[in-house]
């Protein structure tokens, strides 16, 4: 048939043959024999076509290919060995390196901050040992059952939880939950999910709160400073962290700590010249006199006059540094240094300084106010009333205006402005502390008609309380001025911008200003000379020209004999329907109770006995009046009695916000 292939005859072998014979139904001896009579013939046959036997060494071909074979293998065994010694053991570095990319990690030690402490080595800001949950988001997602579990562990809702690690599904490190207490890091990792992981952190507590908000600043979650001392002095306080490597095993467990690379280096520890008592007295004070007032801020300074120590520095409204939330960013602004205002008759003992110093006039000379008014281009300047004929101390006593701006209109401009800027003026204090206002303080080229005369009482220039104070402590310190410090031991050089003669002779016509007769009798220390002035402006309305809100401040020194403290109160806004506007009235009174604490704290003897020691004897006449002559122990008079040390702020009393 067509596409069948025809037959070919099967070649039979001896093989096949004598399996024919054994189908054929022959016997196994009959086989046997079979099979030799097959060999023998095919001996035959091979004999008859003339083939030769074959050599000895052909008869050993069978041993040689054995041979052959073994020696091969052998010889592959051979490089197999000698290439794995090659690769563990002489050239292993390319396996050790990628072993350890596997298993080897560098992880940093962290470090402790630097602790900063007041004057007298009581804490102020101290970093605590804390834990941060983290999680390898790898591991993680091949346990999906357990993600609710953990959420609630962490607080926090499934979806959450599974949004944030799908954000990070590539990676092997996130953080879960941030510097919280060991004891809850240990209840969050008793659940034992796979995956999750705690490591130490250190966490900045402020044991003063409020109080010392403004100056010391906050750190961020990580630890670096962002606000206040804390940020000026970041890289002294950071330290270094260390770093170790370790062995890791597949659940990024450490297996074990193989070497320290760097040795951590705790962060140098701060002493500042900020003393808590004074502090806290401030603060108090300030606190009381936003509420007596109904004042929106207020801020003060204290400084040591001899070397420019800042012993204290306040504002309201203030915030909690424990408890930072996002809330009113403005509370955070140290106003002290960062907020201008315009000085007011605080600018008129300078003013006076000015004249004595050039020569045109003396403390006796006469100044005619009369009628109360002076014109000033288009305008006025006006006194409270008139106060007629006033020698020069009069005019800072009874705080003219009229007064100041015929002292400062005979000074060439030039001699005026640089006179004002000796002191600081327009220039930054260079306290070191960050944001710190350079103020604002025109050159004469950019003055108009009307400027020197209203400069010479306060307006047409701003400062900030800082500035104030800096001026002041010059004036006390024999007209020698230091820059501020915050810093124990840091000590400036001093600069002379005013003459000693003419330096005491302010300080006693600034001493007026509190004795019967002044505008600050609210400021007078009892047993102590106090020397000062009051300043009242009008707040700068943002549409132009003045609106009718009022910023009192006072400046002051004490005591006169061997001035020790300047300080300076500005309040804002106070309600007038309160305790009026005027700086006597609303700023001397937080003068007189925070420098009335300070100098019994610091020991600083009084140097007006006299006036101590008759208000003694004064009250014990009266006391023996109500007794009937009968005596009932000694008589403490207020100035006396003993200022208790503020304690410790915890932070879970603090509430972020303003005054209370």
């Amino acid at each position: 048939m067509t596409g069948r292939k025809p037959h070919r005859p099967t070649r039979s072998g001896p093989l096949d043959r004598v399996l024919g014979e054994r189908g054929r139904g022959g016997g196994f001896d009959r086989l046997v024999e079979g099979i030799g009579e097959r060999f023998a013939r095919a001996r035959e046959d091979r004999g008859s076509r003339g083939n030769k036997p074959r050599g000895r060494s052909a008869q050993f071909n069978l041993r040689n290919r054995l041979i052959l074979v073994g020696g091969s293998l052998g010889l592959c065994a051979i490089a197999l060995v000698g290439r794995a010694l090659d690769l563990q053991v002489i050239s292993n570095d390319f396996y050790r390196q990628q072993g350890d990319a596997r298993s080897l990690r560098e992880i940093p030690i962290p470090t402790s901050r630097g602790m900063i402490t007041d004057r007298n080595g009581e804490p102020l800001a101290v970093s605590t040992p804390v834990e941060s949950i983290w999680g390898n988001p790898k591991e993680l997602a091949k346990n999906p059952e357990r993600l609710p579990e953990l959420a609630k562990a962490l607080g926090v809702s499934r979806d959450e939880l599974t949004r944030k690690l799908a954000q990070r599904a590539g990676k092997e490190f996130m953080y879960l939950k941030r510097r919280i207490n060991p004891d809850e890091a240990r209840k969050i990792l008793a659940h034992k999910v796979p995956g999750v992981f705690s490591q130490r952190e250190f966490r900045r507590f402020y044991p003063q709160g409020e109080a010392m908000a403004h100056v010391l600043g906050f750190t961020n979650i990580d630890d670096r400073g962002q606000e206040g001392l804390e940020l000026a002095f970041d890289h002294e306080l950071r330290g270094k962290p260390g770093t170790k490597r370790v062995i890791r095993d597949g659940a990024g467990r450490i297996v074990e700590n193989v070497d320290l690379v760097q040795s951590a280096e705790p962060g140098k520890d701060l002493t500042l010249t900020l003393d808590r008592r004074i502090q806290y007295l401030t603060y108090r004070e300030l606190r009381r006199a936003l509420v007596d007032t109904g004042a929106s801020s207020a801020s003060a300074v204290v400084l040591d006059i001899e070397t420019g120590e800042v012993l204290a520095m306040a504002n309201l409204p203030t915030y909690n540094p424990n408890l930072l939330s996002a809330g009113n960013r403005d509370t955070h602004r140290n106003r002290a240094l960062t907020d201008v205002v315009e000085p007011g008759s605080t600018m008129k003992p300078i003013t006076v300084a000015a004249a004595l110093n050039a020569g045109a006039v003396k403390p006796t000379t006469l100044v005619n106010t009369t009628p109360g008014w002076m014109p000033n281009g288009r305008y006025r300047i006006t006194d409270t009333h008139n106060n007629g004929v006033l020698t020069v101390t009069g005019v800072i006593t009874k705080s003219s205006n009229v007064g100041a701006a015929k002292l400062a209109l005979p000074l060439p401009n030039d001699y005026y402005y640089n006179f004002i800027r000796g002191f600081g003026y327009g220039q930054k204090p260079n306290s070191g502390f960050p944001g710190e206002s350079s103020g604002l303080l025109a050159p004469p080229s950019r003055w108009s008609g009307t400027t020197k005369a209203t400069m010479s009482y306060g307006y047409g220039l701003s400062a900030t309380p800082m500035q104030i104070a800096m001026a002041y402590a010059a004036m006390a310190n024999g007209g020698k001025l230091i820059q501020p410090t915050f810093v124990k031991g840091q000590r400036n050089e001093a600069r002379q911008v005013l003459e000693p003669a003419v330096a005491g002779e302010i300080m006693r016509m600034m001493q007026t200003v509190t004795e019967p007769g002044g505008t600050a009798k609210q400021a007078a220390i009892l047993g102590y000379h106090v020397a000062g002035k009051t300043g009242t402006t009008r707040k700068f309305s943002a549409t132009g020209g003045y609106s009718r809100k009022y910023v009192s401040l006072f400046a002051g020194v004490v005591p006169v004999e061997k001035p020790r403290f300047s300080m300076v109160v500005v309040v804002s806004e106070p309600d007038p329907t309160k305790r009026g506007y005027y700086g006597g009235s609303v700023s001397g009174p937080v003068f007189r109770n925070v420098m009335d604490g300070a100098l019994r704290l610091m020991d600083v003897a009084p140097d007006d006995i006299e006036t101590w020691l008759a208000v003694q004897a004064a009250a014990e006449a009266k006391r023996l009046k109500q007794n009937g002559g009968k005596p009932s122990g000694p008589v403490v008079p207020v100035a006396t009695q003993t200022v208790a040390s503020p304690p410790p702020i915890a932070a879970s009393a603090l509430v972020q916000g303003g005054a209370r």
